[in-house]
């Protein structure tokens, strides 16, 4: 008979291998973080918001063209282009584990499998708002330098704009969410890339043609259209309004997530 071999400050049912939630968080942050395709495409996010929003600012002149224009929506007009990088590397993060086939290794280690997506969500939904919102707020307070003496002049503490500010990030993060859950899944970075892009971009413009108030009243909460009311201090003119635009968003992420859950468990990796 052997006896069991005690080591000081563990108990006797403590797992130092044993899969917990800190563990999986921790692990899909270490993937996300070690490679540099995640950082070159967050720097350039984060450079085309701030870049755009700086031309925007140092080139605008009162009595232009643009003048009718939420001052939110003017600053970060360059957030259309930092979308489209966050919502590659939504996708890269799921549909690129397959093509990797890091998956197989990710789904060994947590055989219970719906915990690596979750894990995946909530690192990618923290780390894309938290990048996208420094550089929105960064750039709102650079491009004003520029506009403080212009129609478009506009502060932090003024009505709706913080809220604005506040919310293109969630807009952009919320989208890219989405994109995640499509990355997952598809299973394919070129599968997923292609029906964001004609789901997403392109079917809502689409639709919005149709000579029918039903359809252009249900198209202004589809994901792109509710994340653009999202970034506006004042209310856009057909436009869902912010807390409509924000439970839509929410609930195709949901969606699209517990669609990719559902899939994961019933499916092969």
């Amino acid at each position: 008979m052997t006896a069991a071999v005690s080591h000081p400050g563990r108990r006797p049912n403590q797992n130092p291998c044993r899969v917990t939630t800190t563990r999986v968080l921790r692990s899909e942050w270490h993937k996300l973080r070690s490679l540099r395709s995640s950082w070159i495409t967050l720097i350039s996010a984060s450079v085309l918001v701030l870049a755009i929003g700086l031309v925007m600012g140092a080139t605008y002149t009162s009595g232009g063209g643009d003048s009718d224009v939420d001052t939110v929506v003017l600053v970060l007009y360059g957030s259309v282009l930092g979308t489209l990088c966050t919502v590659v590397l939504g996708i890269l993060v799921t549909a690129g584990e397959y093509s990797t086939g890091l998956i197989r290794a990710s789904l060994t280690a947590v055989p219970r499998r719906l915990p690596v997506l979750w894990a995946k969500a909530a690192v990618f939904t923290v780390t894309v708002f938290v990048v996208m919102f420094t550089t929105a707020l960064l750039t709102f307070v650079v491009a004003q330098l520029f506009l403080h003496d212009t129609d478009q002049a506009a502060s932090l503490s003024d009505p709706g704009v913080f809220g604005a500010v506040v919310g293109n990030s969630v807009g952009i993060t919320l989208l890219s969410l989405i994109a995640l859950g499509l990355g997952a899944l598809i299973r394919s970075v070129p599968g997923a890339i292609g029906a964001f892009v004609g789901g997403v971009m392109i079917l809502p413009e689409v639709l919005s043609m149709l000579p029918y108030d039903a359809v252009k009243s249900t198209v202004k909460y589809f994901p792109t259209q509710a994340a653009g009311a999202l970034g506006s201090a004042t209310p856009l003119p057909g436009e869902a309004p912010v807390d409509g635009a924000l439970l839509a968003l929410c609930l195709w992420a949901g969606a699209t997530l517990c669609a990719a859950a559902l899939l994961l468990r019933r499916r092969d990796a």
